[in-house]
């Protein structure tokens, strides 16, 4: 894997944090923070690729009916 140099500035409080982390757990802090990076952004990518796909659904007027949004409320108000 191709990998880039990346410089950022965090709280001194989020940098303690990464180390004591690296420390407990034998990883290096820039492996740490890559991987919170990819979470980060898989997360997002999720969120926005549900988010696009609901407007889709919208602008085609896929929309739950009144009998199905009932029983969902039923079923979760037990």
């Amino acid at each position: 894997m191709d990998t880039a140099t990346l410089t950022l500035r965090v709280p001194v409080e989020v940098r303690n944090q990464l180390d004591k982390l690296a420390e407990a757990t034998h990883r290096t802090k820039s492996y740490l923070a890559g991987e919170a990076i990819r979470q980060y952004l898989d997360l997002e990518a999720w969120q926005v690729g549900e988010i696009q796909q609901a407007i889709k659904e919208a602008d085609a007027g896929d929309f739950a009916s009144d009998d199905e949004v009932n029983a969902i409320l039923r079923k979760h108000a037990s």
